[in-house]
């Protein structure tokens, strides 16, 4: 589902084989069977699956989170380190202060909301890019994720939260079901509710946007708290996954965060939306992992060719945005 601040996906003579959306699927597709062949079918086993798609579920959430940012042309350099700060601070809770499970994953929910529309507050008041302005949150929440319980691992907490990240309904787990449903709801946010239109309006055209009536500075801190939430997420999903949190928790997110919504299709200029190819952009990724996993490669060689296709990704929307100026 692909949105702009003009809704060019619903216009008339749109083919569903010309949209970035279905090349993507298809790339999904024939990478994920090359993938199954490669590895002899072992990617195919009820297991491999299994666990295939209950870790695609936090970079899909990641995935959103630095969605709605750069929607209305901001950048979250925080999204990393908040999903591991409120995976510490949930853990902290459920063992240290006793709180049940229930109570440990909203506190987790609201603090990535707090921080995320702390993070909107100072891009408004300070008038500073988002980009400056989470990079310094950034390395405060991750000096922060280290106080709450140092270099030590957090692990024994709630049963019922880890046997729900270990839990599968009709065959997919339970963790990848929740991710998938906060993409749907994301994308009913941008496309069915007055609020998400505005954000698409504000981060196409901020000048416009205000002579309709639209303020901007609510824009910014409503994208900002949305993504900080979603953060929040995530952050859950990985202490109910994972059986085990510390204080390295999301460092390695901060790259698949944005490689899924710009090679998604995401443009960084701000106005437009595509959670489907976020979806399938984050599915790709979690295939390259599973590749590297299988065959020993090098790690750094798969932030390479990753950075790469990012770098690629936003030079094709540069000159896609050009030629689509030159012919209206």
């Amino acid at each position: 589902m692909t949105l702009t601040a003009a809704s060019r996906a619903t216009l008339p003579g749109r083919h569903l084989w010309r949209t970035p959306e279905f090349t993507l699927g298809v790339i999904a597709v024939a990478g994920f069977l090359a993938l199954a062949v490669a590895t002899g079918g072992n990617l195919l086993s009820a297991g491999t699956l299994g666990a295939f798609f209950r870790f695609l579920a936090v970079p899909i959430v990641i995935g959103l989170s630095q969605m709605v940012v750069l929607a209305v042309g901001q950048m979250n350099l925080s999204v990393g380190a908040l999903t591991g700060f409120c995976a510490m601070a949930s853990a902290w809770l459920m063992l240290e202060a006793g709180l049940p499970a229930p109570l440990a994953v909203l506190a987790a929910l609201l603090l990535g909301l707090a921080v995320g529309v702390g993070n909107g507050a100072l891009v408004v008041l300070t008038r500073i890019n988002g980009f400056i302005v989470t990079l310094a949150t950034m390395t405060i929440i991750q000096g922060l994720r280290y106080g709450v319980n140092g270099p030590d691992t957090y692990q024994g907490y709630s049963a019922g939260l880890r046997e729900f990240g270990r839990a599968s309904i009709l065959g997919l787990p339970a963790v990848f079901l929740v991710a998938v449903a906060v993409a749907v709801l994301v994308a009913l946010f941008f496309g069915r509710t007055v609020t998400g239109r505005q954000l698409l309006a504000s981060g196409g055209s901020p000048f416009a946007a205000r002579l309709s009536g639209i303020s901007h500075d609510r824009s910014l801190i409503i994208a900002h708290g949305l993504s900080g939430l979603l953060a929040g997420v995530a952050a859950v999903l990985t202490v109910a996954a994972s059986g085990s949190v510390n204080a390295t928790i999301g460092d390695d997110l901060l790259l698949p965060s944005f490689a899924a919504p710009i090679i998604g299709g995401v443009a960084l200029a701000g106005g437009m939306v595509s959670v489907t190819g976020t979806l399938l952009a984050a599915f790709l990724i979690r295939l390259v992992d599973v590749m590297q996993a299988q065959f020993g490669i090098n790690p750094r060689w798969v932030d390479l060719i990753i950075g790469a296709v990012v770098l690629g990704a936003v030079l094709l929307g540069t000159v896609r945005a050009k030629l689509q100026e030159r012919s209206t």
